[in-house]
């Protein structure tokens, strides 16, 4: 294992059935969101977990489509949002930021969902591409751990 292996986030350990997730990308920075998605993915492959890939709009977009999933007929045990949003010159990505993290958050709790959150909020395109690399600072990564950690908490809890 090289020292750049040590330091990838690992799947923690799952019991039960493998887990099956739903990945919400919204890929304005389409390069930086794949790098994401290939982070998230290879943590999902360690514990088998099947997974669903969709795309949306944007940041704000988020929220809205794992609500939208939690109303649908597919029963995901988790969420992984992914997406970046890169700061200009105006106001818009102070709103942007604070609207879809709450928005992430909300429908967290309002549901009691097993969700990774992804969504890098950065102030230059270098920092967002050095967050969705390969190494182990992959932010997709930590969020699909982080999901993944979710759900066996969930797991225990409702274990009889």
């Amino acid at each position: 294992m090289s020292t750049i292996d040590a330091a990838l986030p690992q799947a923690p350990r799952i019991d039960g059935p493998a887990p099956y997730l739903l990945v919400v990308r919204a890929p304005y920075y389409a390069a930086v969101v794949d790098g994401l998605r290939d982070g998230a993915a290879r943590i999902l492959a360690q514990v088998g977990a099947r997974f669903d890939v969709l795309d949306v709009a944007g940041a704000l977009e988020l929220a809205a489509a794992v609500r939208l999933a939690v109303r649908g007929r597919r029963r995901y045990h988790g969420y992984v949002a992914l997406g970046c949003v890169v700061k200009g010159e105006t106001d818009h990505y102070d709103f942007v930021c604070r609207e879809a993290m709450a928005g992430l958050t909300a429908v967290t709790l309002q549901f009691a969902l097993c969700l990774g959150n992804g969504l890098l909020t950065v102030n230059a395109l270098a920092q967002a591409e050095e967050r969705s690399g390969r190494d182990g600072h992959n932010k997709g990564a930590e969020a699909a751990a982080a999901a993944l950690r979710q759900i066996a908490a969930a797991r225990w809890l409702e274990a009889e």
